[in-house]
């Protein structure tokens, strides 16, 4: 099941990397849970689908693209949670994802619940 679940991650991860790369703040959101809690430092804290596409719209809108994640790390928390931190970059800025907590969805799938990062100069 680790491994399963390390794979959804994975994917689902990979899936919000892309939606943000080609502009779609609302693909950005889906991949959240309808109740999720982003805390973005130094922006704020945005909760549920709205305003979480908000926050990656506007960034979308100024420019900011290409997102990378650096040394992703993936750690199984249960059966059907499992956390990623990773350093991140992108065209106009940097930093850390200090927590991704992503959950598995009773479609298969997994969806972000809770994401904290930080930018950084």
């Amino acid at each position: 099941m680790t491994t399963d679940l390390k794979a959804a991650v994975i994917k689902a991860s990979g899936k919000w990397k892309a939606a943000f790369n080609s502009g779609d703040a609302a693909g950005c959101a889906a991949c959240y849970e309808a109740g999720a809690v982003m805390v973005a430092k130094p922006f704020g804290t945005f909760t549920g689908h709205t305003e979480i596409q908000s926050f990656w719209q506007n960034l979308i809108n100024d420019g900011f693209t290409d997102v990378d994640y650096l040394d992703p790390k993936i750690t199984v928390l249960d059966e059907t949670s499992a956390l990623l931190t990773s350093g991140w970059k992108m065209n106009k800025a940097q930093g850390v994802i200090t927590r991704e907590l992503w959950v598995l969805q009773d479609d298969g799938t997994m969806a972000l619940r809770e994401d904290r990062f930080e930018a950084r100069e």
